[in-house]
């Protein structure tokens, strides 16, 4: 077995181990496992390899009388929350039979349970059995727990989601802020890059060392020794967990097969996750879409004008949601392939086509055209397929991404996204031109325009993600203090946006976050004003991501009088020093070593002719960007790897898919340093 074929059939064979078990049983399972199994062929494998039922991961939940076995699968510690909800669902049911799957090794469990010492077997899981028995009511009835990485969900051949960190971030400036409040004066960190495991909350430890488990059992199933190298100071940390993953010393004796893995923060590039430059078509039905209900990397398809229903609200709940994960049609996963990997032109180009194949192979009377694809054209062959309930099964999949595009090409969002790029690519000359202040005073007549036009232009979210957007290149351009002529255009911009929040007529899911107010009612003016001071807080602290660096900390490119100026993708560069012809030593990018025997090498080569490891020395190659990956990057690596190594095998993964406002949230509205982990 290739490794890069180990490595695309290791999740679906993690969830087999599952299907071996769920025979005549009721399934619960939460919803990063959910979200998982999704993308590895949903509940259909479940309800073949014999399941009674799937029901959600809560105490409001319960088997039947007549269901005595019940399968759990979560994604999280066997303790805590998680531990309460499986005795509560338990003990109103009358299960005789109980297997509980946690993505969480034994090892972490322990950890967890503050022992550090070593023991024969799973003391911990041999506990949780005993509880199981105790709460079904007899001690001789059968309870079994194990643990299985169940977080990795194959979106692409060539790109691995894990769902189950979809909040896990790099750290910004503040963080440090928070660390160093815990820690006496002597022993405060100086910057980010001074952080290790150890100085992080128990928390993000937890988090960050299951991860490397995941990633441990991955090369471990392919057959692989691994090389790591870390691009930012969070990578850093996994990657040398990972380097030095106890579990791994063996496996790397014998390992038949090797590979490369390069770990990226996606904070050293918040300019290409917030930017609307990429020509993508996923990127903007991820973008104005509503997400699938408990999916951060899925969206709900209307399939209403599939049927003769009525567009009434009772309407609403009658029809099943469509989605874009079709992992049991391979006509369908051709096609989402092809939206993900295309320019958004030729992308809505393959999805006429194959609904044109589609309707042809069944008959159907499609009136071809050529030119442009539109919402309406996509839409009227679609609906074709109403008249014949076999071809509407057998081209689903192809259907409910022919709806998503369709609705996507209509939808009143979409105007934002051509503005938004309109703006931003003047915003990059600003920087180019004049200082910070001068940008921020060309952003305060948006939002005083949105403050005077009732709500219309810009929506608040939208001028954060222009925020971001500019600071994030700010320091690079125009470095230093910017004096009081950048402190007033600051202040400025912070009033009227404090005004604009006080005037909103309803709150959205990240402004209900950031201000802790779910009504508009009760935002007061000085919560408005703490909420956006908190916001630049955490804005002005963006663009000190990439001064760590020593060689690729610029993703700017300056006009001139002839050329305008221009944003360079941070992966672009990374993957251009990794392919190098020259294979040149790029002092950002950082092998992990992974013991003595390396450390030794690296001494030796100070005196002798010793080659350091280089992420080009192995194929497959793997990029972990961690804090989310988007669709334009996924393109931009294929381009890459053409234009330099045809032929080499890249594998992404990443913790999830971006669109441009799930920055927003990871930045402004989630918990960097104390992840929920259920305790």
């Amino acid at each position: 077995m290739q490794t890069a074929e180990g490595l695309s059939r290791f999740p679906r064979e993690v969830w087999e181990k599952v299907l071996s078990k769920v025979k005549k049983a009721v399934v619960f399972m939460d919803v990063r496992c959910m979200e998982s199994l999704h993308w590895n062929g949903g509940a259909v494998g479940l309800l073949e390899a014999g399941a009674i039922n799937l029901k959600q991961f809560s105490s409001f939940e319960a088997g039947g009388e007549n269901e005595p076995k019940a399968v759990f699968v979560v994604s999280t510690l066997l303790k805590g929350r998680t531990a309460d909800i499986i005795k509560d669902i338990v003990r109103l049911s009358h299960f005789k039979y109980c297997v509980v799957f946690t993505a969480v090794p034994h090892s972490i469990h322990l950890l967890a349970n503050n022992v550090n010492a070593e023991f024969e077997g799973n003391p911990v899981f041999e506990q949780f059995e005993e509880k199981l028995c105790e709460w079904m009511g007899d001690m001789n009835f059968t309870a079994e727990v194990m643990h299985a990485p169940l977080v990795l969900a194959p979106v692409a051949p060539q790109l691995l989601l894990l769902p189950a960190f979809d909040d896990l971030f790099p750290l910004l400036s503040e963080d440090l802020e928070t660390i160093n409040r815990k820690r006496p004066d002597k022993k405060k960190l100086g910057s980010l890059s001074d952080v290790d495991m150890h100085s992080l909350p128990p928390e993000l430890q937890i988090r960050l060392k299951t991860l490397a488990s995941v990633l441990s059992s991955m090369f471990e199933f392919a057959n692989a020794r691994e090389e790591c190298f870390a691009v930012g100071p969070l990578s850093r940390i996994l990657a040398g967990e990972l380097a030095n993953h106890p579990q791994a010393k063996a496996r790397r004796k014998t390992a038949a097969n090797r590979a490369s893995i390069v770990f990226i923060d996606r904070t050293l590039d918040l300019t290409g996750a917030v930017g609307h430059h990429g020509d993508n078509l996923v990127e903007k039905i991820l973008s104005v879409m509503p997400p699938l209900p408990g999916h951060r990397n899925d969206v709900q398809v209307d399939m209403l004008e599939l049927t003769d229903l009525q567009r009434t609200p009772d309407a609403q709940g009658i029809l099943a949601l469509g989605c874009l994960a079709q992992p049991q049609d391979s006509t369908a996963r051709a096609l989402w392939e092809a939206m993900l990997s295309c320019k958004h032109k030729e992308a809505v180009m393959e999805v006429r086509r194959h609904l044109v194949e589609a309707a042809s192979k069944e008959n159907l009377p499609i009136k071809m055209s050529l030119g442009r694809v539109t919402a309406e054209q996509l839409s009227s062959y679609a609906q074709l397929f109403k008249s014949s309930w076999e071809a509407l099964e057998s081209h689903s999949g192809v259907l409910q991404l022919s709806l998503a595009t369709a609705q996507t090409l209509c939808h009143p969002h979409l105007a934002t996204w051509d503005a938004c790029l309109a703006f931003e690519r003047l915003l990059l000359q600003a920087l180019g031109d004049s200082d910070l202040a001068g940008v921020l005073q060309q952003v305060l007549p948006l939002v005083q325009q949105r403050e005077g036009a009732g709500g219309a232009g810009y929506g608040l979210d939208t001028l954060l993600l222009l925020l971001v957007f500019v600071y994030s290149l700010a320091q690079e351009v125009q470095p230093g203090p910017q004096g009081e002529h950048g402190e007033q255009a600051e202040l400025e911009l912070m009033g009227a946006l404090t005004l604009l929040l006080t005037q909103e007529s309803q709150l959205s899911p990240l402004l209900q976050t950031l201000t802790g107010c779910v009504t508009v009612e009760e935002l007061t003016m000085e919560k408005a004003r703490a909420t956006v001071e908190q916001v630049f807080h955490t804005l002005r602290g963006l663009g000190h991501a990439r001064t760590l660096l020593k060689q690729l900390w610029s993703v700017y490119s300056a006009g001139d009088g002839v050329h305008q100026a221009t944003y360079r993708p941070f992966l672009k560069l990374v993957m251009e020093e990794i392919f190098h012809p020259d294979r040149l030593d790029c002092p950002d990018i950082e092998h992990m070593s992974s013991g003595l025997t390396d450390l030794l090498k690296t001494g030796f080569s100070m005196f002798m002719k010793v080659s350091r490891p280089h992420p080009s020395d192995h194929t497959p190659l793997l990029l972990f960007l961690l804090g989310g990956v988007t669709p334009s990057e996924l393109r931009l690596v294929r381009e890459v790897v053409s234009a330099h190594k045809p032929g080499t095998q890249v594998l992404v993964l990443s913790t999830r898919l971006l669109a441009p406002k799930a920055i927003l949230e990871l930045l402004f509205a989630t918990d960097r340093l104390y992840p929920d982990i259920g305790l």
